[in-house]
């Protein structure tokens, strides 16, 4: 809902303080939702981006994908990457965005989405929002979804966040750190992890899908929990890298009733690294997500926060 135009400025290294010869510059459409779009078309899914936007950056992102958006917003936002080619080390800026101007903009996205909603396989909603939106939104246009048999992943952080905890059967993709500032406690540890995600399934979450950067994966369902990673992790620009896992793990929800947790670990972490590598987000390496996938290692967890 609040989309971004990506930056992306490579040089060798990175020092504050001083002016730095900038050796590439890479412009793209951004923000979580168009990323997770993108990836999922590059897998083959076809995926439609709403949101709110402005004229101009939806006629831009018309011309890459299908896209329905609001057109509210007085300007669209940049997020700028710092990529060092030296070590692979990504210093990343977002700008907060605007607030949406017209006053019936969340009215027209509750009825798009809702006219939408007959003809999704699966739904996620991702990233943040713009100024005057409500944090509590996101929730709700997720329960809409659930209770029409979509499966929705939300994927953002703060107030919106605890507010989609609480929507029955919603599955979270939070990173490790997003996911200590919704429960208020640590998870650098899979027990640490098992132990903050346990009130969440107790209160109905459908699942949660943690995020470890190159440690792989966590996810807890109601019944089971698995950890799933690659045997070295992977260098490189680590933005993307979530939204790519998100992509993964919807069209395997969309297209499965039951879900093998197992297979769809392996595709998420497979196709996450396969984005690590590719020096702007939105993208994967489809050859190199190939020749990942058999090599992630998938273990399933005695975990205290499961339900029998």
């Amino acid at each position: 809902m609040n989309p971004a135009y990506d930056m992306t400025y490579r040089v060798e290294h990175f020092e504050r303080g001083r002016a730095q010869r900038v050796r590439s510059v890479d412009q793209r459409l951004g923000g979580r939702g168009i990323n997770v779009t993108r990836v999922l078309n590059q897998l083959g899914k076809y995926a439609r981006a709403t949101g709110f936007s402005d004229h101009s950056f939806a006629a831009a992102a018309e011309l890459e994908m299908p896209v329905d958006f609001v057109h509210a917003l007085p300007w669209v936002r940049r997020t700028v990457v710092i990529s060092e080619s030296d070590d692979g080390t990504a210093t990343a800026l977002w700008e907060p965005g605007p607030r949406v101007t017209e006053p019936h903009a969340v009215d027209q996205l509750r009825v798009r989405v809702a006219g939408l909603l007959s003809d999704m396989s699966g739904l996620v909603i991702a990233g943040s929002l713009p100024g005057g939106v409500s944090a509590g939104l996101p929730a709700e246009l997720a329960r809409a979804a659930i209770a029409a048999g979509v499966p929705t992943i939300c994927d953002f952080d703060g107030q919106a966040l605890e507010l989609a905890a609480g929507v029955p059967g919603v599955v979270l993709t939070p990173n490790v750190d997003e996911l200590e500032r919704l429960t208020g406690r640590p998870a650098g540890t899979i027990p640490e992890i098992l132990a903050c995600v346990e009130p969440l399934i107790a209160d109905g979450v459908g699942a949660v899908v943690v995020t470890r950067g190159g440690a792989g994966m966590v996810a807890v369902t109601p019944t089971r929990a698995w950890t799933a990673a690659l045997p070295k992790p992977l260098a490189g620009n680590p933005t993307g890298a979530g939204d790519a896992a998100v992509a993964a793990i919807v069209a395997a929800l969309a297209a499965e009733s039951a879900p093998d947790w197992p297979a769809l670990l392996v595709d998420a972490v497979a196709t996450s690294a396969a984005a690590v590598v590719i020096p702007v987000a939105g993208e994967i390496d489809r050859v190199l997500r190939d020749r990942l996938l058999p090599t992630v290692q998938v273990r399933e967890l005695e975990s205290v926060a499961v339900r029998p």
